[in-house]
């Protein structure tokens, strides 16, 4: 599953943006990958392990839904199970 939100700039800024990936591990758990930054710009990785795929779900959703509220859009949903 992956999503990609992003925020409108403000001014002359390059917009914002966060990447949430799920993916399987070689072990049997998941792992949610965040990345956000600047369009155009640096960008930060952070990876969160989880057991099941329904918790590592739960959180996905939590991070979307915490961004949403920031006023960040999303702009691509990819994925048989993508929420959208």
């Amino acid at each position: 599953m992956r999503l990609l939100l992003q925020q409108r700039p403000e001014g002359r800024e390059a917009p914002r943006f966060v990447q949430l990936q799920l993916q399987p591990d070689l072990l049997g758990g998941w792992t949610l990958l965040r990345e956000t930054g600047q369009i155009g710009g640096r960008s930060t990785l952070r990876k969160d392990l989880f057991a099941d795929q329904a918790s590592a779900i739960a959180a996905l959703e939590a991070a979307r839904d915490a961004q949403l509220k920031r006023g960040f859009q999303l702009m691509f949903a990819q994925g048989a199970d993508a929420p959208r």
